[in-house]
């Protein structure tokens, strides 16, 4: 199985709006591996390593909506090799 990684750093309204559980249980069911934390601007950054398709589907599609309190405005993703172990 090829494995894919990708670091994200979400903006928007996305602390205190529990983006980073329902991140990580996002990620669990599509099978991925990485963490999330809340970063001192505001705004959330995640690392996602797995198939390549559950990555661009957690990125493209989950990320950048987020939870229903969220409102995510920019979202940027690029390739990582940092350790993906939540």
């Amino acid at each position: 199985m090829i494995s894919f990684q990708l670091r994200v750093v979400i903006k928007g309204r996305v602390q205190g709006v529990f983006f980073r559980d329902w991140t990580i249980q996002t990620a669990r069911e599509l099978g991925l591996n990485g963490w999330v934390r809340n970063r001192r601007d505001g705004s959330v950054e995640a690392l996602f390593s797995g198939d390549p398709t559950a990555v661009d589907e957690m990125v493209e599609r989950r990320c950048r909506v987020g939870p229903p309190t969220a409102a995510v405005t920019a979202l940027s993703a690029f390739p990582s090799e940092d350790d993906p172990e939540y």
